[in-house]
Order: structure tokens, then sequence, then C-alpha cells
């Protein structure tokens, strides 16, 4: 790993996670999803998607640090990564906006693994267009009652603990967060869904759901707001997590061609598959950059990262896309066996590019950016 960005405490960090994380390897790990939830949080890096109030690492949650743990993860387990990743967005309106006794409750039990939470913002109509969410929550004599589905909702059917955004007002500003049990009268996972990767995710639905009044998470109609403040933060750990995959295709690739020969000679030696690769270090390596750029921007005190982060996101789940591509290509026919580890990564690596706000999304926020008030 390039280490321009990495401080010494985030080079320790890396060792540490390749060190913890390496027996969740999914070439050898099958387990279901509670299983595997319970396993990440045996790693007993959890602590890092919590302020060092309530049991974390450092004073605030560093992004440094995700990039560095989801690299780790995903080059070993896209499911693991997923569930971690998904853990600390979730959480995570909490570090930012939740009362003193929400945050009391549930942010050490993050850091100790003992909860697991999910981030309920789609819908079946309202992907990438939040504002147009329609699942609503009233209030009521003894708290709120949501109603509305939820879909592509990563955690589904593990967590316990799901931050839900509902309509309490029309407009952007008329949207709010809400913290909801699994155990809530009115919930449940609707159903499961098989995704082309391995990932625990779902739908949900609210039928008259009933959450205490406390279970609001922050202010009312600050939901907007307190959404893509998260997604600011974990948009740059999701190219983290494409780096590891892309870096993990590469090493495959580096041992296949090393070994495997064709006309009388190892693949490492033909001048097409030489290109190859170094057109797939390349990329990787500004990939990293990019991730580090925006984490480090962030760490430093700038309060938005909204254009760092769709950059670095958007280059690196592109990037990743292109390089296990061209690392299964030099695998020929045993590249889409099940069992070989690229066809995995070529499965798992897609969806990157849709979730935290698909490759389009991210364009549009740098062209507006770029282009500045109109």
């Amino acid at each position: 790993m390039s280490a321009s960005f990495l401080t010494p405490d985030h080079q320790a960090l890396q060792t540490r996670a390749a060190e913890a994380f390496a027996p969740l390897d999914a070439g050898a790990l099958h387990v279901d999803d509670a299983g595997l939830a319970s396993a990440v949080a045996a790693t007993g890096l959890s602590p890092y998607l919590v302020p060092a109030a309530y049991g974390g690492v450092t004073a605030q949650v560093e992004v440094m640090s995700l990039c560095v743990l989801r690299e780790e993860l995903a080059y070993r387990n896209a499911a693991a990564d997923s569930l971690f990743a998904v853990q600390g967005l979730g959480s995570h309106p909490l570090v930012l906006a939740g009362s003193e006794a929400q945050r009391q409750a549930l942010l050490p039990r993050v850091a100790a693994g003992e909860v697991l939470f999910a981030f309920a913002l789609t819908e079946p109509d309202a992907g990438s267009d939040v504002a147009n969410l329609s699942t609503r929550a009233e209030r009521t004599a003894d708290g709120w009652r949501l109603s509305g589905q939820k879909r592509f909702i990563s955690n589904a059917g593990v967590a316990t603990h799901y931050t839900v955004f509902a309509r309490t007002g029309e407009g952007p500003k008329g949207l709010s967060a809400f913290l909801v049990p699994a155990t809530a009268p009115g919930f449940r996972v609707a159903r499961q869904m098989e995704l082309l990767g391995e990932h625990p995710i779902g739908e949900l639905e609210l039928d008259g759901c009933q959450v205490p009044a406390d279970a609001l998470v922050g202010e009312e109609g600050a939901g907007m707001r307190l959404a893509l403040s998260t997604l600011d933060v974990f948009r740059s750990t999701v190219g983290a997590a494409a780096v590891g995959m892309a870096r993990r295709a590469l090493d495959e690739a580096l041992s296949y061609v090393k070994t495997r020969r064709q006309f009388g000679a190892p693949l490492a030696e033909l001048s097409a598959v030489q290109a190859l690769l170094a057109d797939c270090a390349v990329e990787l390596e500004a990939s990293r950059l990019l991730v580090h750029m925006a984490a480090t921007t962030k760490d430093r005190g700038q309060a938005r990262i909204t254009y760092e982060a769709a950059v670095s996101k958007l280059f690196a789940t592109e990037a990743a896309q292109r390089i296990v591509d061209r690392c299964l290509q030099v695998h020929g026919g045993n590249g889409v066996v099940k069992g070989f580890a690229v066809e995995r990564l070529y499965r798992d690596v897609r969806a990157l590019r849709i979730y935290e706000g698909a490759s389009e999304v991210q364009r549009l926020v740098i062209a507006r950016h770029l282009l500045g008030p109109r």
C-alpha cells in the first residue's frame, strides 16, 4: 500500500487489520450473515467507528482509519466489509446528531460489537432521488408512528437497530431520522434479496411502526442534512473498499500469470499481459491516492467533502471494475469458474458503482461543484 498519506499510526493499523481480518477470507470462511457479523465484531476493530468518549480510539471518527480498515477487509471478504461499513453508516447519525442519552446507550455497544446497525434511506421509488422518499412519520400521544417501505437496505435481517429516514413535512427540509429497534411494533423485514454478490440486504415494511418520542435523531426536519453528512464521510470509504478488491484481483493475477504456462512460457512473459498488469497498477495507485486525499481533507477539519468524496468514489469504483475485469481476463476460462477469487470479486465489485450514490450521481455532484451557483 502506498504510504504517502499514512501516518505511523495508520501504518500500524494497516498491519493490525491485515492480521485481524486474515481469518475472514471469503475463500476459506463459510458462515451465515449473523455468524459473519460476529466474526467481524470479534476482530476488535469496531471501536474505530465511534469517538473515544463512547469507547472509540480517537477523539473523532477518523475517515482515514476507516479507509485503511475497509481496504484490508474488502481485500479479503466483500460481505464482511459491507457489514462493517453499514454498521458505521447506520450508527454515524448518532455520532453526528444523537442525543447524549442515545449515544451513551448505543455507541459503546457499537464499539463492543454488541449491536448491529442498518441505514434505512432507499425506497422502491426513491433511490438517487432521496428528496422524493415517501415513508411518513406522524406524531402520536406517546411518540411517533412510521409507515412506508424501504428497499435495498444492507444488514436487513441481521441488524438490531435501524436508522430510518421518514417524512415529517414537505420538501427536502421535511425529512427526519429515527432510531428504530428491530423489535419495534409494526416493523418487519419483508424479504431478503439475493444479489449478484453475497450481501445481507432486504426490504423493510413499517406498518404503523411505533417508536417513542426520543427515537428522533437530531432535530425534526434535519434528516436530509444528516443523511448527506453521513454519506459525506462514508463515500470515500467505498472508494477504499474498491481499492481493496482491486488490489486482491491484481495479486491473484500476478500469482496466476507467474505459474500458468501458455505457448511454452509463463503468461507473465507475454508483453500483452505485462501491459495489462501495468495499467491495473497505475489505476490502483491513483485510486488509493484520491481516496486518501478525501479522507485526509475531512480529518484535517474541512466541514464537508462532498466534492472530494464524489471524485474519489467515482474514480476508485470505476477503476476497480476495470481492474477486476482485466484480472479475470488473464485467468482465461478459469476466471469464470466458481471458487476462483477473481470470479467472486467480479460479482462483488459491481455493487460499489451503485450504492451510496451511483456513478452518475457522483458525476452530477462533481459537475455542480465545477459550475458553481447558477
